[in-house]
């Protein structure tokens, strides 16, 4: 079976997001949603809402990156996105009370590394062969 970029692209961080809010559970503390959290790695702030973020887009990632380049391609560009807002908004709610997701300077910068290897992969990616043909 031959994999595409987007499929290996997906099932990677889909893994990777999942193993990510595992490892989060464990360091969160006491706190399920708000703007303090445990460090991930010593690095990366985390709560019990941002883990099951976390899980959910693995998850998500995973079962696409398993199923189809198609499928995989869509949930890239999606998650890429997301990943984008989420990125660049993060840093306006650092110290406000919208900050549920407890996330920090670090976490900002992870989203937006991710969202440019997701969107770039989705979006340049397995591109269709007809497409490569036409005059």
């Amino acid at each position: 079976m031959t994999q595409s970029p987007n499929r290996l692209v997906a099932t990677i961080f889909g893994a990777v997001y999942l193993l990510v809010g595992v490892l989060g559970l464990f360091v969160a503390g006491s706190n399920f949603a708000g703007e303090e959290g445990g460090l991930l790695l010593g690095v990366f702030q985390v709560n019990h809402l941002h883990n099951i973020v976390h899980l959910a887009i693995g998850a998500a990632l995973l079962i696409a990156g398993l199923r189809s380049t198609p499928a995989a391609k869509g949930t890239n560009v999606t998650v890429g996105a997301v990943y984008l807002l989420v990125g660049i908004v993060g840093f306006f709610l650092v110290g406000t009370a919208f900050n549920i997701l407890a996330l920090n300077t670090a976490d900002h910068f992870l989203h937006l590394g991710s969202a440019i290897v997701l969107l770039g992969t989705g979006l340049a990616l397995d591109r269709s062969t007809r497409a490569s043909h036409a005059v």
